[in-house]
């Protein structure tokens, strides 16, 4: 089961960079989320794939017409009002973030949310209170579970990479984890983002094979974008991970959908035996 959805940020939503974390600063970047979007339709009409797109509500709410393109061909979930981790926020703040999103989204396409993930995986054990939020929100389905130690969250209890039921005091929610690879003691995401754009693509292509029975992959549009500025204030490493390998990301993508064939979560949802799926309490 591959499962393939869309990050629709701006080139310049960085998470934990104190020059592009604000909404006042964004305003002062070059706008290319317009023909990054035209991109990624090309590609996936081209490869003949469907996929789900977690929207920034910023985004809903500044080029609204591009969340009615979207949800005119593909199904949208909410990616938070303003791209801030979970841990950074208390659960009131969390709260209000993400029902505005939603509303904005449900206003915009006149559809339900049902779908979620958190900006950076960044929902731990001690954010377990953003299930039962987003359970109260009209979430159904989430995906932002690093099963493992990350940078900007990580849940290690979670287990093995697979979906399943959260639970938190009765409020049950479908979970599909990011797909992850042991290297060297470090579990990273290979199906997406900096390492995707990284590694060559016949050791993509080969994780891929091994990884058949679940894997989620996870794109942003400027994961594509060759052409984008870069923002000068970025350490050398994280402008190492966040520009190494721009200019062959699009063909990767190419060939990735080519061989493998990858749906989106509606369809993942309803081909999971879910009766038989590993419930996960917590409280």
């Amino acid at each position: 089961m591959n499962i393939l959805t869309f990050d629709v940020e701006e080139w310049f939503h960085l998470l934990d960079n104190d020059s592009t974390r604000s909404e006042e600063q964004w305003k002062k970047y070059e706008v290319r989320i317009h023909e990054n979007i035209d991109r990624i339709f090309q590609i996936l009409d081209d490869t003949d794939t469907k996929a789900t797109f977690f929207i920034i509500g910023w985004i809903a709410k500044t080029y609204p017409e591009i969340v009615k393109r979207i949800a005119e061909r593909y199904e949208i979930g909410s990616h938070t009002m303003t791209h801030q981790l979970v841990w950074q926020q208390t659960s009131k703040e969390f709260r209000q973030d993400v029902e505005s999103s939603i509303k904005l989204l449900q206003d915009l396409t006149g559809q339900p949310i049902k779908y979620f993930r958190a900006p950076g995986f960044s929902i731990r054990e001690s954010e377990y209170w953003a299930f039962g939020i987003l359970h109260d929100l009209g979430i159904e389905v989430d995906c932002s579970i690093f099963p493992a130690h990350h940078a900007h969250g990580g849940m290690p209890s979670y287990g093995k990479g697979q979906p399943a039921i959260i639970d938190v005091n009765g409020k049950r929610i479908k979970e599909f984890p990011i797909s992850t690879r042991k290297v060297n003691n470090t579990h990273i995401i290979y199906s997406g983002g900096g390492y995707f754009r990284l590694f060559p693509y016949w050791l993509i292509r080969k994780w891929a094979h091994e990884d058949s029975d679940y894997l989620l992959s996870y794109i942003h549009p400027r994961d594509l974008d060759a052409g984008q500025p870069m923002i000068k204030e970025l350490s050398a490493s994280r402008k190492f991970k966040s520009y190494i390998g721009l200019k062959g990301a699009e063909a990767k993508l190419r060939r990735f959908l080519s061989d493998f064939r990858f749906s989106d979560l509606s369809s993942a949802v309803s081909i999971y035996d879910w009766d038989t799926a590993p419930v996960i309490k917590l409280i």
